[in-house]
């Protein structure tokens, strides 16, 4: 008995240490293949959102090494995309690229003059019934056409473009994903690029005149199968707070955060940061579109988080819209109009999404009517209480009633969250620098 027992604890002492041993190496390969994750390998998960859709969104995963590039500069950038045609390429972004750091004057045309183009298109001077025309404004759109080629940038198919790091990103660039497929984008902070020669329009706004501005950060035209996960947009240095008035409208600069226009279809926008900025994010440009737009524009909006936005997020027209577990902040320092724009044959489903608004903010300002389209708002939290938004917006605005029951049931989703818990997720996790 004595030695059937001796032999028994000698044996179970071997299985431990073999168990010790097989956890310490199953522990230091599992820690291996954490620190040698790839995120440019990365592919958008089956099921979600729009963007899985058909084929698929993978982006530049399969690259072969000839076609993985990490890049420093606006130049080394733009070359990068352009190695290899539509091959399978992985674009890594280090650092922050300006295509802009040399400033505006570097783009003016020789004898445009800010100074003379106010003195010109004051509306004491030249009314606000014809649009601005004469030398100055020929100069203007001349400078206009310098700066565009040097801070636009266009993605071809098969691209992944992604930031190295948690404080990569592009200042005052606009990424053109146009006409392509298979295009993710990840990881990157953009701040909003500077239209440096707004153009004066007196006939604006109800003949009171407006300030117009060009470049988004990033604008989806044309395209399919795109993945847009984990960045941050941002006005960053230059917010409208910061930018002066002429003629007693706002001398706007920017454009939008992020456009997806003229028939872009499956597209997935999940885990973003959208800070500080007007016009949001633009989901189909024109109601009269229909010929390129009808049966296209089916985005997924899940997780992201909007703070201090002052409307579109989103502005829909055309596309079955699925936004759901996003988080909606909104400070008492910003214009705040709205966030989601009901548009011409529009079927948005916001679902399950928390807001925080402040006193004198009514949720019935949530759901903006541009169009008699029905949409879906159901299971959606306000201030950490469930609120029936349409119901709020008809019994407020009985003038601008909206219709229930969008027509269709989204089943592109992978995981669904409490909406009382989006605050915590989605505020601690969507962003540049937060790639789980």
């Amino acid at each position: 008995m004595t030695h059937s027992y001796k032999g028994q604890v000698h044996r179970t002492a071997a299985v431990v240490a073999c168990a010790a041993l097989l956890l310490t190496l199953t522990s230091a390969v599992g820690s291996a293949q954490a620190q040698g994750r790839d995120t440019g390998r990365e592919t958008l998960p089956a099921g979600d959102g729009w963007g899985s859709a058909g084929a698929g969104t993978t982006g530049g995963a399969h690259a072969d090494a000839a076609h993985v590039f990490t890049v420093t500069t606006w130049d080394e950038f733009k070359a990068a995309l352009k190695k290899g045609g539509d091959a399978p390429k992985i674009i890594k972004v280090s650092g922050t690229l300006n295509p802009a750091a040399a400033g505006c004057a570097a783009f003016a045309a020789p004898g445009y003059d800010f100074a003379r183009y106010l003195a010109a298109y004051d509306p004491a001077v030249w009314g606000h019934d014809r649009p601005v025309s004469g030398a100055q404004e020929d100069l203007r759109a001349a400078s206009g056409a310098h700066q565009k080629p040097a801070i636009e940038a266009n993605v071809p198919s098969n691209t992944t473009i992604v930031g190295v790091g948690a404080n990569a990103g592009i200042v005052g660039g606009s990424l053109q994903i146009k006409g392509v497929d298979n295009v993710i984008l990840r990881n990157l902070t953009l701040e909003s690029p500077l239209d440096c020669f707004p153009q004066w329009d007196p006939t604006d706004d109800n003949k009171t005149g407006a300030w117009n501005s060009e470049y988004d950060s990033a604008v989806v035209y044309g395209s399919t199968h795109v993945w847009v996960d984990h960045d941050t947009f941002t006005d960053g240095a230059h917010p409208d707070s910061t930018l002066p008035s002429y003629f007693g409208k706002i001398y706007e600069r920017h454009d939008g955060e992020l456009d997806i226009v003229k028939g872009a279809d499956r597209v997935t926008v999940s885990w973003n940061a959208f800070k500080e900025h007007d016009k949001t994010l633009m989901i189909g440009n024109s109601d009269g579109a229909a010929a390129s737009d009808a049966g296209k524009l089916r985005v997924t909006l899940h997780h992201n988080v909007f703070a201090g936005i002052v409307e579109r997020a989103p502005r829909v027209r055309f596309g079955q819209v699925d936004a759901y577990n996003n988080l909606y902040t909104v400070t008492g320092s910003q214009k705040y109009q709205y966030a989601f724009g009901i548009g011409y044959q529009s079927q948005l489903v916001a679902e399950k999404n928390a807001l925080t608004l402040p006193q004198g903010v009514s949720p019935a300002s949530v759901l903006k009517k541009w169009s008699d389209a029905p949409l879906t708002a159901a299971g959606n939290y306000v201030n950490g209480r469930p609120v029936d938004l349409i119901a709020v917006h008809n019994a407020e605005l009985p003038g601008e009633a909206l219709r229930s029951g969008a027509g269709w049931t989204p089943t592109l989703r992978t995981a669904v969250d409490d909406p009382r818990s989006v605050p915590g997720i989605v505020g601690k996790g969507a962003g540049a620098g937060k790639v789980g």
